[in-house]
């Protein structure tokens, strides 16, 4: 672990990257004319990662990533791809998947498919990509009767059909529901087993906990933290967190009987704790009814909540 300007860097290994940096920002910085949006951020993606950026809106990360996608430019600091500044030929190999893309909608996703690759010189035959993707089922389906999980997939495998090394993901599963969430995931996983380097950002704090090998926490244009989340969880947090309905707050009134003070977070309450034990003991003895007890870890929104004050939600 390394202290500098004020945040702490920790520095990982991810089991599917190599050493090898692929992508390197240096001293990154954007203004426009009433606010510094980026503010000398500096990171490096290795090649096999899933690196996550994280911020609350109006962080500088949507501006990070559309300057390292090539879509705006930078106001000062350098962006290397292997060591070298990154020119155009960079969106050869690089692919992105925005949030939200307008396709054809009376096109089968085969189509958008051989569409696509005519953009390219060089591209994966479309059975790799319905197979990468899962697409078999809705192969010859128009775009337009697509669901929202299945569309996702076809623009994940339209972010591929080059074979990039580096994959930017944006807020892809905003807007699915938990199941289809789930599939994208297990996607996302395999196309790192396939050695590509992804880059995503993310609202959902469970998604960055099970994808990332390494996140990136930024608020006023700045990185807070950076690291592995689960070692990120374990050196910020030693206690357990016991949750109770808060219609129970009344009975804690008398704070002499306690050793410890609950804290009202919506609606239960909340007893941190490295104590489990002695800490059911105090509630079973001042008769505390514990039907509605959980017992439960710090999260990564935990850790992001402590860093910036605010909660992570869709714009």
């Amino acid at each position: 672990m390394q202290f500098e300007s004020g945040r702490v860097i920790v520095f990982t290994m991810s089991p599917n990257a190599d050493s090898r940096v692929v992508l390197e920002v240096k001293n990154l910085v954007k203004t426009f004319p009433k606010v510094e949006a980026v503010k000398g951020i500096s990171f490096e993606v290795k090649k096999g990662e899933c690196l996550g950026l994280l911020g609350p809106n109006g962080a500088g990360k949507t501006t990070t990533i559309e300057i390292l996608e090539g879509i705006q430019k930078p106001t000062s600091g350098e962006i290397l791809y292997l060591g070298k500044p990154v020119t155009r030929d960079f969106q050869k190999v690089a692919g992105i998947q925005f949030q939200k893309t307008s396709l054809p909608d009376y096109l089968t996703c085969r189509d958008v498919l051989k569409l696509f690759q005519s953009f390219y010189e060089n591209t994966l035959p479309i059975e790799t990509m319905v197979e990468w993707c899962a697409l078999e089922e809705y192969l010859d389906r128009d775009v337009h009767k697509l669901s929202g999980g299945q569309r996702q997939r076809l623009l994940l495998a339209l972010a591929l059909i080059h074979d990039p090394e580096i994959v930017f993901l944006d807020e892809p599963t905003t807007g699915l529901d938990p199941h289809a969430r789930r599939n994208f995931w297990e996607l996302v996983n395999q196309i790192k087993s396939k050695g590509k380097t992804v880059l995503l950002t993310t609202h959902y704090m469970d998604e960055a906990f099970q994808l990332c090998d390494r996140i990136l926490i930024v608020d006023h244009g700045k990185i807070l933290i950076e690291g592995d989340p689960r070692t990120l969880l374990s050196q910020h947090f030693n206690q357990k967190i016991l949750e109770l309905d808060s219609k129970l707050a009344p009975l804690f009134a008398d704070s002499q009987a306690f050793t410890f003070k609950p804290i009202a977070v919506g609606s239960h309450l909340e007893i941190h704790t490295t104590e489990i034990e002695g800490t059911l003991s105090e509630l079973v003895a001042q008769k505390i009814p514990l039907e509605s007890l959980t017992i439960r870890s710090h999260t990564l929104e935990d850790l992001f909540i402590e860093l910036t004050g605010k909660e992570l939600r869709p714009e």
